[in-house]
């Protein structure tokens, strides 16, 4: 028996609504020059690789000019190149490449927070309190019999408080600046209307060099509460309680994100009303944005991707849901339904540069919470298990009817890098916490491209901006390519079979009747060829009904059966 769950899109939908589109963290994929770091002109040169993949689109990380605190999520000028990375020229050469090769190309654009570097943030520290340049920003008088605590009691997302007081012209203490994150990156005030003018400039100098969308950072935090008012809890991206990813990943429900005021408020929509205004002048084919909002719950996920607003979010409530059946058919369950009420498509992911790799965060027992990286010391995950749960879970993955985003490197089974000498740490959540948090830096070691070379191929030397762990080696490119059963080979074979059979604008059912521990669905396709997916998460193994034939398993099958943690194709009549 199957239950129906969402409805099938018509052939003709924009091309967004099913696209798989893959991230690239420029640092860390291509290095041209050998200084150690990736670059575009880097990325550029192995834009192959991803038409080879057969993905729609890749996504930058920052490429921006930055004095590169947060890794370029600090951004000192919105319309340039930082020369770590190359030019503008280069940013032009590799859009064009791209499109030679039906790749499209999504940047991310930070509109949250600027630089300290940002000429308006230097102006605001120049021009003093209650100046048109500081109210840009958040600056307030603090608290206290002179000011010398802060204006309210949040604290940032990688630790410490939210605030840091200023100077003024005469060196005396005075106000103080909001950061939700690093000291160095101050949260613009969306409510001056110069910023709103700013950042529809900018949308429109990328769009005119020929971009296809944006991937929006924080999206869910550029509208603070009114009066800025104290919250009793921790600030963290998903919501508002100390644990609140532990809570996805136990199956407990955060409370509401909008609860906490500085995440999710009602004024967020206005702006990407009117970025979408910016985004639909442009014509056809469609220019997309795609928000980061860790949203709690679903229907107010939802209100991003409304037919005028934003045209995909990622789903993290489906990235944080544990390795459990039940869970997952849950989590799949409600976010169809919730993205069809708002006529949108559910944009799904399990891994980017923001958490610990899923080829390492399936191999803790189900239900562990999420650490923001994993060191030496730190419980390990099993390998060998984390591999092989992962390549199922993206099995299941892009099985599914909607848009998909990969990260860079899960294509070879990436594990996280665990063995990160503490003193070789960028993160800013590693040091604002005092170590507490071994941070994002084990999901951003530069790729591996050939195992027996040095730096694995990244560049031309042996310069490396992270080490790269001995296993990596393994991994590599050269050591996948045209391997029956590798990772490579696993995930173009999925990627060439979903393009093939339109899964990603299917339809989707529910199969009942395998019992508590397996995910099972069809998904309809547009093709009349509909496919059965089986992602066994239980201990024995099942079997695919005797009409279905399997076209591609995320692992070997046992005399016919589907092993546990394996998940299958099958062509079913």
């Amino acid at each position: 028996m199957a239950a129906p769950v969402h409805a099938a899109d018509p052939p003709d939908a924009p091309w967004w609504r099913h696209a798989v589109i893959y991230q690239v963290y420029p640092r860390s994929w291509a290095d041209s020059d050998g200084d150690g770091i990736g670059d575009l002109p880097g990325i550029t040169a192995r834009l192959g690789h991803l038409r080879d993949l057969g993905v729609d689109a890749l996504w930058l990380s920052p490429f921006y000019r930055s004095p590169q605190v947060d890794a370029g999520y600090d951004v000192a000028d919105y319309r340039d190149v930082d020369r770590l990375f190359g030019a503008l020229a280069d940013a032009d050469a590799l859009i064009t490449r791209a499109h030679e090769l039906g790749l499209r190309v999504v940047v991310d654009l930070v509109p949250n927070h600027s630089s300290v570097e940002h000429p308006w943030f230097r102006a605001a520290l120049a021009a003093g309190p209650g100046s048109r340049e500081r109210d840009r920003y958040h600056f307030r008088d603090g608290t206290g019999t002179d000011g010398e605590a802060p204006p309210n009691n949040w604290e940032s997302v990688f630790g410490g408080p939210a605030w840091t007081r200023v100077s003024d012209a005469d060196g005396s203490p005075g106000q103080w600046y909001l950061h939700l994150f690093d000291p160095a990156q101050p949260d613009f005030n969306w409510d001056n209307r110069e910023v709103h003018e700013e950042f529809e400039e900018v949308l429109r100098f990328w769009l005119d060099r020929g971009v296809d969308g944006f991937r929006v950072d924080v999206a869910h935090g550029l509208v603070k509460k009114e009066g800025l008012p104290d919250h009793r809890a921790r600030t963290h991206l998903l919501g508002d309680t100390e644990d609140a990813a532990a809570h996805v990943l136990d199956g407990q429900a955060p409370e509401p994100t909008h609860y906490t005021p500085y995440w999710d408020q009602d004024g967020v929509h206005d702006i990407y009303r009117s970025w979408r205004r910016v985004l639909d002048s442009y014509g056809p084919p469609d220019r997309i944005l795609c928000a980061e909002a860790w949203v709690e719950p679903q229907d107010r996920a939802a209100r991003y991707v409304r037919s005028d607003e934003m045209h995909q979010a990622f789903n993290f409530d489906f990235l944080g849901t544990p390795w459990i059946a039940e869970d997952l058919v849950a989590v799949i369950e409600r976010s169809l339904q919730a993205a069809d009420a708002v006529g949108a498509p559910s944009t799904w992911v399990l891994s980017n540069h923001d958490v610990v790799r899923h080829a390492s965060r399936l191999g803790f027992p189900p239900g562990t919470p999420r650490p923001n990286g994993i060191g030496a010391e730190d419980p390990q995950p099993d390998r060998e298990l984390g591999l092989r749960r992962a390549r199922a879970a993206t099995t299941l993955m892009l099985g599914l009817p909607g848009s998909a985003y990969l990260f860079q490197g899960e294509e070879l089974g990436l594990p996280e890098s665990t063995d990160l000498p503490d003193d070789l740490r960028q993160d800013p959540a590693f040091h604002r916490t005092g170590g507490a948090e071994k941070g994002r830096d084990g999901c951003r070691v530069p790729f591996p491209w050939a195992k027996d070379v040095p730096a694995l191929g990244f560049g031309p030397t042996a310069a490396t901006w992270l080490p790269q762990p001995a296993a990596y080696g393994a991994c590599a490119v050269d050591q996948q390519e045209g391997v029956s059963g590798s990772t490579l080979e696993l995930y173009r074979s999925l990627l060439r079979v979903r393009r093939e059979l339109s899964l990603g604008s299917g339809s989707l059912a529910l199969v009942e009747g395998y019992g508590r521990d397996v995910v099972a669905f069809v998904n309809g396709g547009t093709e009349g060829r509909p496919l059965l997916v089986v992602a066994n998460l239980g201990r024995e193994p099942v079997a695919v009904p005797g009409d279905a034939e399997v076209i591609v398993a995320s692992g070997p099958l046992e005399g016919g059966l589907v092993p546990p943690d394996v998940a299958v194709w099958a062509a079913w009549s």
